[in-house]
């Protein structure tokens, strides 16, 4: 067993002087606060920075140079996590964009591999789509856009992939649908939709809980038509994914979504490309390309492809671009993300959680990165 003692303790919820916890096989044995810890004989690593749970990111395309689509495999995931690791994402969705059937399968033996391996930092999938809006694809191919079949059924209830995240388009899956695909496990999240608002309001009461990219590719927020955004700030039901990028979404409206939802109901995500931990400026996709241009990701005719966003990024512009309290912008990147995937061990430090965790200095960097204990 291993004592720590941070200067600045962040435990998912709240920030605290002077902590001290206890890591044993790999979990949080043990907390000692204020005086206590001040005064505690036991430590072994003395931490002068600021410690917190490590970063739950739902929705990650790629990294290390790696796209998910183009190399749906064990391998992938592994380089996939190792790249964002750094930028102290601890915990990941893998994300499969919009695609064939057999690619969909693909991906999904290879989460279950990693799950079976006990892979470091996969908990589970992402699909983003195919069950999504022609009108607000993105760069979703049009061709690949579809309703579901029993075979796309079959593949997401699958209960060898960890948590499954599905993301549809509520005006191309009934209701009766998603209570199905809630019932059996699956967290429906709304998004690439081009929905009113009471089509938005029966997927939600039929269990959708997410809302995928918060106001990107969604049907906007009118005087009389709210849409899927006003749905999603509205609803308390709703955890909102945010891409804190200030590219994809402008500062003053992510700032609104703080405000409207407050930072429990806002999930800081990457939404990133195999741009991130690598040197990558052009990748094929389809039959053109992505390309980075300082930290913007366009196809040839400006469209928006994903970021090249990493979790430490995202906190920081949330905090020091947005002036979201600390711990609130780490709340979104740690606690709620863990909620919202019901996954109870991680995303906070609390006696029994898994001892992933980051040290971080004073200029929100990345100084060290814990996985069950054991920096990396």
């Amino acid at each position: 067993m291993t004592w720590f003692c941070a200067k600045q303790f962040f435990d998912g919820v709240d920030l605290h002087n002077n902590y001290c916890f206890e890591v044993n096989d790999g979990l949080v044995s043990a907390l000692l606060s204020g005086s206590l810890a001040t005064e505690s004989t036991n430590c072994d690593v003395q931490i002068n920075g600021l410690v917190t749970p490590g970063f739950i990111d739902t929705q990650v395309n790629g990294g290390g140079g790696v796209l998910l689509n183009q190399a749906p495999t064990f391998t992938s995931l592994k380089t996939i996590f190792s790249a964002h690791q750094q930028f102290g994402t601890t915990s990941m969705m893998p994300t499969l964009i919009t695609d064939n059937l057999a690619v969909m399968q693909q991906a999904g033996d290879a989460i279950a591999e990693a799950i079976a391996e006990k892979a470091q930092g996969i908990v589970g999938v992402h699909f983003e789509g195919p069950h999504l809006s022609i009108a607000k694809r993105g760069i979703h191919p049009s061709d690949q856009v579809r309703a579901m079949n029993d075979a796309e059924l079959n593949l997401v209830t699958r209960n060898d992939l960890g948590k499954v995240l599905l993301t549809v388009a509520p005006e191309n899956v009934s209701p009766d649908v998603i209570k199905d695909l809630v019932s059996q496990g699956v967290i429906v999240a709304l998004g690439h939709s081009n929905a009113d608002f009471d089509t938005v309001l029966a997927a939600i009461d039929a269990g959708a809980t997410g809302a995928t990219h918060l106001f990107n590719a969604m049907s906007g927020l009118q005087a009389r038509t709210p849409g899927l955004i006003g749905a999603a700030l509205d609803d308390e039901r709703i955890t909102a994914g945010l891409i804190v990028d200030l590219l994809h979404v402008h500062r003053t409206n992510c700032r609104l979504a703080f405000k409207t939802k407050s930072a429990k109901g806002i999930m800081l995500v990457t939404d990133a490309m195999a741009h991130v931990g690598s040197d990558l400026i052009t990748l094929p996709w389809l039959d053109s390309h992505i390309t980075r241009d300082g930290d913007k990701l366009t196809t040839p005719d400006g469209t928006l492809a994903g970021s090249c966003l990493d979790m430490i990024g995202a906190v920081r512009k949330a905090h020091q671009v947005l002036g979201i309290e600390l711990k609130d912008a780490l709340h979104s990147a740690t606690q709620v993300p863990a909620k919202f995937l019901g996954l109870n061990d991680i995303g906070h430090l609390q006696v029994g959680a898994k001892a992933d965790f980051l040290v971080i200095n004073d200029q929100l960097q990345i100084e060290q990165v814990y996985q069950g204990g054991i920096c990396v």
